[in-house]
This record gives C-alpha cells, structure tokens and sequence, in this order.
C-alpha cells in the first residue's frame, strides 16, 4: 500500500469530549485532514516539542529520545497504519546499527516522539478515506469528504485572553508554566505576540 505524508497541522481542545484535545493531521500537498483525539498529556508533549519548549525536567517521550539516542537507535519514521472502532493505531519504524524493527505504539505516543525525532509521519489511503476529512474553502470548516461536518475544535481559550491586560497575561503565563500547562501557556503566548504586533 502507498504511504501518504502527513504533518501537524493544529493542536487543540476537542469539544466532543471533556478534557481531551484533537490533533489535526494534514495531507502533504492535499486538502484532506486527519483528527485524533488524544489525552491532555500527551497533547503538552506534542506542544512542547512543536513550540521549542524546555521543561525543567524532561517529559515521558524527552525520555524516550534520549534513551533511543544513548543506544544508537533513529526513529525513521511513524505509521498511523490502522483503525479499529475508532481507535488509531501507530508504529514507530526504528533502526540501529544491526537491523530496523517495528515497534506498536499508542498514536499519541507515536506523534510525540516524531516532533522530537524531527521525522516523517505516514498513514495509508485507506485510513484517509476511511477517516480523513476536507477543509472547505475558507478553511473555517472542517467536512467530511462526503460534505456532512464531522470535527469541530475550538481554541485553547482565546477569548477569555483577549479581556486580560498585558501585565495580567504575564503573570498568568508565569503561573501555567510553574504548573507545566505548555498548552495554555503557548495561547497565553500567542496572544502577547499577538499585541506586540498591533
């Protein structure tokens, strides 16, 4: 079966379940989208990555990195490479010095590792067609390639920012990092950056 590249393109709250976040996964060159919804950890170990972030100690899947590297093993790549009951199901492709091997993993889990290793993810026509959605036009909508909307996501409290003055935002910011929320705090972020540009 072909592989279909895809990267991240949005990270978010998931408003179909209660505490609990969609990542979006896009086509490479293609319009069509793939949404996983995946726990509040692994959500901020995907942030963090993605962001450039640095924790004071490092995360699960930092771990994991550094453990792979201390032994010579490269992530390759990760393969969304099933879907059962609406459960995806990954595997990270891995090589050493003396063979390449494939190792089951948790998507969520698959995704955070590949933002460190800086890899490729892939998945199969199949799961796209299965799964996958279209952005319209405007890209404010997220439908299905039949037409019907399948996913919605909402900010990560964009709107409650928004009423907080700069000095508040700061404080507010310094307050989620101690707690380790790198999701907020990268919201909190964008929306310093946001007035630093107006």
């Amino acid at each position: 079966m072909k592989k279909i590249e895809l990267e991240i393109v949005a990270l978010s709250h998931s408003i179909t379940q209660t505490h609990s976040y969609a990542v979006v996964l896009g086509e490479i060159n293609g319009v069509r989208r793939l949404p996983i919804v995946i726990g509040g950890f692994e959500a901020q170990a995907i942030a963090v990555a993605l962001e450039r972030m640095t924790p004071n100690r490092p995360l699960t899947h930092d771990l994991m990195k550094n453990f792979m590297l201390a032994f010579n093993v490269d992530l390759l790549e990760i393969v969304i490479n099933d879907l059962q009951e609406g459960v995806f199901y990954s595997k990270l492709v891995c090589s050493s010095d003396r063979d390449t091997i494939e190792i089951d993993s948790r998507t969520s889990d698959a995704l955070a590792i590949a933002v460190r290793f800086g890899c490729p993810i892939y998945t199969y026509e199949e799961i796209l067609n299965q799964a996958g959605v279209m952005m319209d036009e405007d890209n404010k909508k997220i439908t299905s390639p039949q037409g019907s909307p399948t996913v919605t996501t909402e900010s990560t409290g964009g709107d409650n920012l928004k009423m907080m003055s700069t000095k508040e935002l700061q404080t507010y910011l310094d307050t989620v990092l101690e707690q380790e929320d790198y999701i907020k705090a990268i919201a909190i972020r964008d929306e310093l950056n946001g007035r630093e540009g107006k």
